[in-house]
């Protein structure tokens, strides 16, 4: 009887499940893509010769 219970609590709690997952999943690509690029300091960056 307690399993028969879970699953029907578990079934009904799918949905809400699944939406709360897909919110946080769009909360965490936008801000993923908001993100600004960070600076790169000036040693840091590659250096290319364009001498022969």
């Amino acid at each position: 009887m307690a399993a028969d219970a879970a699953i029907f609590v578990s079934k009904r709690l799918q949905r809400a499940a699944f939406a709360l997952l897909c919110i946080l999943a769009t909360q965490m690509v936008l801000a993923m893509a908001s993100r600004q690029p960070e600076p790169v300091a000036r040693g840091a960056a590659a250096r290319v010769s364009l001498q022969p």
